[in-house]
Protein backbone atom coordinates (compact mmCIF):
# COMPACT_ATOMS: atom_id res chain seq x y z
CA UNK A 1 0.00 0.00 0.00
CA UNK A 2 1.33 3.81 -0.77
CA UNK A 3 1.80 6.24 1.67
CA UNK A 4 -0.64 8.22 -0.34
CA UNK A 5 -3.47 6.11 0.55
CA UNK A 6 -2.11 4.76 4.33
CA UNK A 7 -5.27 4.77 6.42
CA UNK A 8 -5.35 7.12 9.25
CA UNK A 9 -4.87 5.50 12.52
CA UNK A 10 -7.78 5.17 14.40
CA UNK A 11 -6.07 6.83 17.56
CA UNK A 12 -5.50 10.05 15.64
CA UNK A 13 -8.84 10.54 14.72
CA UNK A 14 -11.16 13.41 16.58
CA UNK A 15 -14.14 12.81 17.57
CA UNK A 16 -16.90 15.00 16.23
CA UNK A 17 -20.12 14.69 18.50
CA UNK A 18 -18.76 16.54 21.36
CA UNK A 19 -17.63 19.37 19.60
CA UNK A 20 -21.22 19.14 18.06
CA UNK A 21 -23.19 19.30 21.66
CA UNK A 22 -20.89 22.24 22.70
CA UNK A 23 -21.67 24.61 19.28
CA UNK A 24 -25.18 23.47 19.72
CA UNK A 25 -25.50 24.56 23.16
CA UNK A 26 -27.36 28.14 23.70
CA UNK A 27 -25.61 30.93 25.25
CA UNK A 28 -26.84 32.68 28.05
CA UNK A 29 -29.04 35.43 27.27
CA UNK A 30 -27.98 38.52 29.01
CA UNK A 31 -30.69 40.33 31.60
CA UNK A 32 -32.22 43.69 29.95
CA UNK A 33 -31.46 46.25 31.81
CA UNK A 34 -34.82 47.84 33.88
CA UNK A 35 -36.14 50.92 32.41
CA UNK A 36 -34.79 53.53 34.98
CA UNK A 37 -38.40 55.69 34.78
CA UNK A 38 -40.13 52.57 35.73
CA UNK A 39 -38.25 51.52 37.89
CA UNK A 40 -38.04 54.63 40.06
CA UNK A 41 -41.84 55.30 39.68
CA UNK A 42 -42.12 51.75 41.47
CA UNK A 43 -39.81 52.71 44.19
CA UNK A 44 -41.86 56.38 44.86
CA UNK A 45 -45.50 53.63 44.71
CA UNK A 46 -43.76 51.29 47.38
CA UNK A 47 -41.43 53.69 49.72
CA UNK A 48 -43.01 56.87 49.16
CA UNK A 49 -46.93 57.11 48.38
CA UNK A 50 -48.66 60.08 48.19
CA UNK A 51 -45.96 62.16 47.75
CA UNK A 52 -46.62 63.59 44.14
CA UNK A 53 -50.27 64.86 44.91
CA UNK A 54 -48.86 66.37 48.52
CA UNK A 55 -45.87 68.18 47.15
CA UNK A 56 -48.52 69.34 44.75
CA UNK A 57 -51.11 70.04 46.67
CA UNK A 58 -49.24 71.79 49.31
CA UNK A 59 -48.20 74.18 46.46
CA UNK A 60 -51.25 74.77 45.21
CA UNK A 61 -52.38 75.63 48.96
CA UNK A 62 -49.73 78.30 48.75
CA UNK A 63 -49.41 79.73 45.39
CA UNK A 64 -53.12 78.96 44.06
CA UNK A 65 -53.86 76.62 41.04
CA UNK A 66 -52.63 78.72 38.16
CA UNK A 67 -54.74 78.72 34.88
CA UNK A 68 -53.19 77.82 31.45
CA UNK A 69 -53.29 80.40 28.74
CA UNK A 70 -51.34 81.10 26.00
CA UNK A 71 -48.02 83.73 25.86
CA UNK A 72 -47.36 83.98 22.31
CA UNK A 73 -47.15 82.28 18.72
CA UNK A 74 -44.65 78.98 19.15
CA UNK A 75 -42.17 79.99 16.77
CA UNK A 76 -41.60 83.23 19.01
CA UNK A 77 -41.94 81.07 21.81
CA UNK A 78 -39.12 79.57 20.79
CA UNK A 79 -36.62 81.65 19.64
CA UNK A 80 -37.57 83.52 23.23
CA UNK A 81 -36.67 80.62 24.81
CA UNK A 82 -33.29 80.43 22.73
CA UNK A 83 -32.83 83.72 23.85
CA UNK A 84 -33.26 82.88 27.90
CA UNK A 85 -30.71 80.53 27.82
CA UNK A 86 -27.92 81.11 30.37
CA UNK A 87 -29.30 84.33 30.93
CA UNK A 88 -31.79 86.45 32.97
CA UNK A 89 -35.26 86.31 31.22
CA UNK A 90 -35.15 90.08 31.49
CA UNK A 91 -32.37 89.89 29.35
CA UNK A 92 -33.84 87.47 26.69
CA UNK A 93 -37.08 90.24 26.68
CA UNK A 94 -34.84 93.00 25.51
CA UNK A 95 -32.94 91.23 22.72
CA UNK A 96 -36.64 89.73 21.76
CA UNK A 97 -38.18 93.36 21.56
CA UNK A 98 -34.62 94.37 19.68
CA UNK A 99 -35.57 91.39 17.13
CA UNK A 100 -39.07 93.01 16.76
CA UNK A 101 -37.19 96.72 15.69
CA UNK A 102 -34.67 95.25 13.63
CA UNK A 103 -37.00 92.99 11.42
CA UNK A 104 -40.65 94.48 11.39
CA UNK A 105 -42.70 91.94 9.93
CA UNK A 106 -46.20 94.13 10.16
CA UNK A 107 -48.14 91.22 11.47
CA UNK A 108 -50.81 91.58 14.06
CA UNK A 109 -50.05 92.33 17.45
CA UNK A 110 -49.30 89.78 20.25
CA UNK A 111 -50.10 89.80 23.93
CA UNK A 112 -47.32 88.25 25.93
CA UNK A 113 -48.82 86.98 28.69
CA UNK A 114 -46.11 85.76 31.04
CA UNK A 115 -47.89 84.37 34.01
CA UNK A 116 -46.49 83.13 37.22
CA UNK A 117 -43.53 81.03 35.44
CA UNK A 118 -41.89 83.83 33.74
CA UNK A 119 -39.19 85.44 35.28
CA UNK A 120 -38.88 88.75 33.16
CA UNK A 121 -41.04 91.84 33.01
CA UNK A 122 -43.33 90.74 30.33
CA UNK A 123 -42.38 91.72 26.74
CA UNK A 124 -44.20 94.82 25.10
CA UNK A 125 -47.07 94.37 23.16
CA UNK A 126 -45.80 93.63 19.70
CA UNK A 127 -45.93 92.01 16.26
CA UNK A 128 -43.47 88.88 15.67
CA UNK A 129 -40.51 89.80 14.03
CA UNK A 130 -40.26 88.57 9.77
CA UNK A 131 -38.53 85.37 10.75
CA UNK A 132 -37.26 85.32 7.06
CA UNK A 133 -35.45 88.66 7.50
CA UNK A 134 -33.63 87.29 11.15
CA UNK A 135 -33.00 83.80 9.08
CA UNK A 136 -31.50 85.53 6.17
CA UNK A 137 -29.71 88.09 8.23
CA UNK A 138 -25.91 88.74 7.99
CA UNK A 139 -24.32 86.61 11.35
CA UNK A 140 -22.71 89.51 12.27
CA UNK A 141 -25.94 91.96 12.32
CA UNK A 142 -27.96 89.34 14.15
CA UNK A 143 -25.44 88.95 16.34
CA UNK A 144 -25.33 92.81 17.24
CA UNK A 145 -29.18 92.72 17.35
CA UNK A 146 -29.48 90.20 20.26
CA UNK A 147 -26.24 91.14 22.44
CA UNK A 148 -28.17 91.61 25.61
CA UNK A 149 -29.60 88.22 25.80
CA UNK A 150 -25.82 87.04 26.06
CA UNK A 151 -23.44 84.80 24.40
CA UNK A 152 -24.54 85.86 20.89
CA UNK A 153 -21.79 84.51 19.11
CA UNK A 154 -24.01 80.75 20.46
CA UNK A 155 -27.13 82.46 20.03
CA UNK A 156 -27.36 83.91 16.77
CA UNK A 157 -26.36 80.58 14.58
CA UNK A 158 -28.64 78.40 16.63
CA UNK A 159 -31.42 80.84 15.78
CA UNK A 160 -30.71 80.74 12.12
CA UNK A 161 -30.00 77.47 12.16
CA UNK A 162 -33.69 76.89 13.80
CA UNK A 163 -35.40 79.04 11.88
CA UNK A 164 -34.19 76.95 8.37
CA UNK A 165 -34.45 73.86 9.54
CA UNK A 166 -38.61 74.79 9.95
CA UNK A 167 -38.78 76.15 7.01
CA UNK A 168 -37.17 73.34 4.99
CA UNK A 169 -39.61 71.08 6.45
CA UNK A 170 -42.40 72.90 7.03
CA UNK A 171 -42.09 75.61 3.64
CA UNK A 172 -42.30 79.01 6.09
CA UNK A 173 -41.16 79.39 9.74
CA UNK A 174 -44.91 78.53 11.59
CA UNK A 175 -45.32 76.03 14.14
CA UNK A 176 -48.87 76.38 14.43
CA UNK A 177 -49.04 72.40 13.26
CA UNK A 178 -47.22 71.10 16.20
CA UNK A 179 -50.66 71.60 18.06
CA UNK A 180 -51.96 69.11 16.16
CA UNK A 181 -49.27 66.55 17.86
CA UNK A 182 -49.86 64.36 20.80
CA UNK A 183 -47.66 65.76 23.41
CA UNK A 184 -44.41 63.27 22.93
CA UNK A 185 -44.69 63.60 19.01
CA UNK A 186 -44.60 67.37 19.26
CA UNK A 187 -41.37 67.09 21.48
CA UNK A 188 -39.67 64.43 19.48
CA UNK A 189 -39.75 66.99 16.29
CA UNK A 190 -39.00 70.21 17.73
CA UNK A 191 -35.67 68.43 19.75
CA UNK A 192 -34.88 67.11 15.67
CA UNK A 193 -34.07 70.89 15.62
CA UNK A 194 -29.94 70.41 16.51
CA UNK A 195 -29.58 72.66 19.72
CA UNK A 196 -33.42 72.48 20.89
CA UNK A 197 -33.09 70.11 23.97
CA UNK A 198 -36.70 68.45 25.69
CA UNK A 199 -36.51 71.44 28.31
CA UNK A 200 -37.00 74.06 25.09
CA UNK A 201 -39.09 72.39 23.44
CA UNK A 202 -40.84 71.39 26.42
CA UNK A 203 -41.45 75.10 27.13
CA UNK A 204 -42.80 76.11 23.71
CA UNK A 205 -44.98 73.39 23.72
CA UNK A 206 -46.54 73.91 27.25
CA UNK A 207 -46.75 77.38 27.14
CA UNK A 208 -48.33 77.60 23.33
CA UNK A 209 -50.45 74.85 23.61
CA UNK A 210 -51.16 73.27 26.98
CA UNK A 211 -49.46 70.25 25.94
CA UNK A 212 -48.78 67.77 29.20
CA UNK A 213 -45.21 68.23 29.73
CA UNK A 214 -43.34 69.45 32.53
CA UNK A 215 -40.24 71.47 31.60
CA UNK A 216 -37.48 70.96 33.71
CA UNK A 217 -35.23 74.07 34.70
CA UNK A 218 -33.23 74.52 37.44
CA UNK A 219 -35.27 75.49 40.19
CA UNK A 220 -38.02 73.11 39.26
CA UNK A 221 -35.18 70.30 39.17
CA UNK A 222 -33.89 71.81 42.57
CA UNK A 223 -36.80 71.32 44.80
CA UNK A 224 -37.72 68.08 42.88
CA UNK A 225 -34.64 66.79 43.81
CA UNK A 226 -34.66 68.12 47.39
CA UNK A 227 -38.22 66.56 47.93
CA UNK A 228 -36.90 63.50 46.72
CA UNK A 229 -39.33 63.32 43.64
CA UNK A 230 -36.20 63.01 41.33
CA UNK A 231 -32.97 60.59 41.57
CA UNK A 232 -30.31 63.00 42.79
CA UNK A 233 -27.99 62.51 40.33
CA UNK A 234 -30.71 62.35 37.31
CA UNK A 235 -29.33 63.90 34.28
CA UNK A 236 -31.79 66.13 32.20
CA UNK A 237 -33.51 63.59 29.97
CA UNK A 238 -34.17 61.19 32.59
CA UNK A 239 -35.46 63.63 34.67
CA UNK A 240 -38.03 64.91 31.89
CA UNK A 241 -39.33 61.62 31.85
CA UNK A 242 -39.74 60.85 35.59
CA UNK A 243 -41.71 63.99 35.69
CA UNK A 244 -43.92 63.23 32.91
CA UNK A 245 -44.71 59.40 34.50
CA UNK A 246 -45.24 61.01 38.49
CA UNK A 247 -46.67 64.07 37.43
CA UNK A 248 -50.41 63.65 36.02
CA UNK A 249 -51.41 64.99 32.71
CA UNK A 250 -54.04 67.53 33.87
CA UNK A 251 -51.68 69.28 36.39
CA UNK A 252 -48.54 69.71 34.45
CA UNK A 253 -48.80 73.26 34.00
CA UNK A 254 -49.82 74.14 37.57
CA UNK A 255 -46.81 71.74 38.76
CA UNK A 256 -44.27 73.47 36.54
CA UNK A 257 -45.23 77.12 37.41
CA UNK A 258 -46.05 76.45 41.10
CA UNK A 259 -42.22 74.31 41.05
CA UNK A 260 -40.63 77.48 39.98
CA UNK A 261 -42.73 79.84 41.80
CA UNK A 262 -41.46 78.08 44.81
CA UNK A 263 -38.07 77.72 43.97
CA UNK A 264 -37.47 80.92 43.90
CA UNK A 265 -39.23 82.73 46.46
CA UNK A 266 -38.38 79.42 48.91
CA UNK A 267 -36.66 76.52 48.02
CA UNK A 268 -33.33 78.77 47.08
CA UNK A 269 -29.93 77.53 45.64
CA UNK A 270 -28.31 78.60 48.63
CA UNK A 271 -29.97 79.26 52.22
CA UNK A 272 -33.47 77.92 51.66
CA UNK A 273 -35.92 79.16 53.94
CA UNK A 274 -37.09 76.07 55.31
CA UNK A 275 -39.10 77.96 58.20
CA UNK A 276 -41.08 79.09 55.22
CA UNK A 277 -41.48 75.67 53.00
CA UNK A 278 -45.00 73.68 53.31
CA UNK A 279 -43.07 70.69 51.55
CA UNK A 280 -40.49 70.46 54.68
CA UNK A 281 -41.98 67.77 56.46
CA UNK A 282 -41.78 65.55 53.65
CA UNK A 283 -38.66 66.89 52.13
CA UNK A 284 -34.87 64.81 52.03
CA UNK A 285 -33.08 68.06 52.08
CA UNK A 286 -34.44 68.77 55.03
CA UNK A 287 -34.80 65.45 56.71
CA UNK A 288 -32.69 62.40 54.87
CA UNK A 289 -34.81 60.18 56.49
CA UNK A 290 -38.47 62.26 55.82
CA UNK A 291 -41.45 59.43 54.65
Amino acid sequence: MSPATKPTPAAKTRPTTQRATKAAKPKKRKRARPDPVVAWSRRMARYRPGLVDFTLDELAERYGRPVWERRLDPTSELILTILTQNTADTNAEVAFERLRAAYPSGLPVEVHRPGEGWGGRGLADGAPPDWVRVEMAPIEELMDVIRPAGIATQKAPRIQASLRKIREERGDHSLEFLGEMTAREARDWLTGINGVAKKTASVVLLFCFGLPLVPIDRHVERVLKRVGLLPAKAIDDLSHEIALALIEPDRSYEAHVNLIRHGRLVCHARNPAHELCPLRDRCRFVNPKAP
